[in-house]
């Protein structure tokens, strides 16, 4: 795939990059080696000061980082603009939390009275540079929610983006290095994908994070695993929303538009299966087929708009794939189930609703990454757990219901990192986020996420 941007709203090539040379990569290892030798020592307060700083160049910028971000990947403006925003805010979390996470540990004396110890405690120190394979749909967000806990933590950062998103890429390496972090602190990689088995199995990268595809992390995980290098991986989702009897019908409906659509759709904590109990599943269905019809589709620099282009035209056919696939088979769409009409450039889809879905058809058991909604009616709260987890993933999920059994029962049930009642699921600075079975392991975000890149060090003296 060449390292371009390309409009995804009429599908122009607005500018090419060439990847970098062998001796150029070398280069950035050496320097990202080299940093991290000084940087480590570095204390919490000058760590949090450079990262306020970026912070607030971020924040300053803010407008046309968003119209980068729209031009490269096709989401509206309004939620470039957000999402820049929520960056922002998270890297102040983090340098002003971050010593408070990362504080030493030390065990009751009673604990460890006989271990021969006069004292023990726990310490976290920084492994190294440590390379970050990022996606193209939250091109911001993904390399902030790794980059400000690592380097609050000590470590460096390499930066492999997606091919997709180069300005956002450059722009983001611009960034810390405009805001006094030191050379090779933090440096972006455009290289193509073929480039990352070698900078992984380079001794001086001690780990890696990626964000992407199963097949990416598939990938990066077997290499990494190959060279004992630790990783933490944030796959797809097929998240449920779950909709019982005592939810509030109006609100579900109307936020179950938001969180299917969000990101044009494109995201891995966008709900896709929505499964409701069938005592309140006509009048759901009908709120939400209505609200996803209202949506307007269209130029993502616009206002008004609240649906944009897919970010590829590949991305677009695949889901074009899954849809067709499933009415082929029987399956019905109330609204949506085509790309839109006056849309000749650009890679757009309707907003669609699929009812009649059954596990023969590919959209029950993959992924769809785009504003396709599949709806399904179940008997009980038995049923909506079976089908809920009846997914290869386990990365979100969501549920409406008013009554405190229920919401203890799908605590307990549902196979997934996230359980959020009565509202859509949302990363935080503060909140762990991550997922199980085929979506990943490990967790990013809070002190969890900051202490995943740390070597726990046990320091004992007798």
């Amino acid at each position: 795939m060449p390292i371009a941007t390309v409009n995804p709203a009429d599908g122009e090539t607005l500018k090419t990059f060439d990847p970098l040379s062998d001796e150029e990569i070398e280069q950035r290892l050496a320097d990202a080696a080299e940093a991290f030798r000084s940087y480590r020592t570095t204390t919490f307060e000058e760590r949090a000061r450079l990262l306020n700083s970026a912070a607030d160049l971020l924040e300053r910028e803010a407008s046309g980082v968003a119209r980068v971000i729209t031009t490269e990947m096709g989401k509206t403006l309004a939620a470039a603009e957000a999402e820049a925003a929520k960056c922002v805010k998270a890297m102040r979390w983090y340098a002003e939390n971050a010593e408070g996470l990362l504080a030493p540990e030390y065990p009751a004396a009673d604990d460890i009275e006989d271990s021969g110890a006069v004292w023990a405690r726990v310490r976290y120190r920084p492994l190294g540079p440590v390379l970050a394979v990022m996606p193209w749909n939250f091109p911001l967000w993904q390399v902030i929610r790794f980059a400000a806990p690592a380097l609050m933590a000590g470590n460096v950062g390499l930066l492999k983006h997606a091919s997709n998103v180069p300005q956002t890429a450059l722009y983001l390496g611009d960034l810390f290095h405009r805001a006094g972090f030191a050379p090779g602190c933090f440096q972006t990689l455009l290289v193509s994908s073929g480039a990352i088995e070698s900078v992984l199995r380079d001794p001086r990268v001690v780990a890696a994070t990626l964000t992407g595809s199963e097949g990416a992390g598939r990938s990066v995980a077997s290499v990494a695993g190959d060279e004992i290098k630790k990783t933490v991986l944030e796959l797809g989702g097929s998240d449920p929303y779950l909709v019982m009897p005592s939810a509030d019908l109006d609100a579900a409906a109307r936020t179950a538009v938001t969180a299917r659509v969000q990101n044009n759709g494109q995201s891995c904590i966008a709900a896709k299966r929505f499964i409701v109990h069938t005592d309140v599943y006509d009048a759901f269905a009908e709120r939400f087929t209505a609200g996803m019809r209202a949506l307007t589709v269209g130029d993502p620099m616009e206002p008004d708009t609240d649906v944009g282009p897919l970010a590829s035209e590949q991305g677009r056919d695949d889901l074009e794939d899954l849809v067709t696939d499933a009415l082929t088979q029987g399956a019905q769409a109330p609204c949506g189930g085509r790309r839109p009409e006056g849309f000749e450039q650009g890679y757009y889809y309707e907003p669609t609703v699929l009812t009649g879905v059954t596990e023969q058809m590919r959209i029950h058991r993959e992924e769809a990454f785009g504003p396709v909604a599949s709806l399904y009616r179940v008997r009980d709260a038995d049923e909506a757990i079976e089908l809920a987890n009846d997914t290869p993933f386990g990365l979100s999920s969501n549920v409406w219901t008013q009554d405190e059994c229920e919401m203890d029962r799908f605590t307990r049930d549902l196979e997934a990192g996230g359980i959020y009642f009565n509202g859509m699921t949302a990363s935080h600075p503060a909140l762990p986020f991550g997922g199980v079975k085929r979506s990943g392991y490990g967790r990013e975000l809070s002190g969890h996420g900051i202490r995943e890149f740390c070597n726990t060090t046990t320091v004992w003296r007798a």
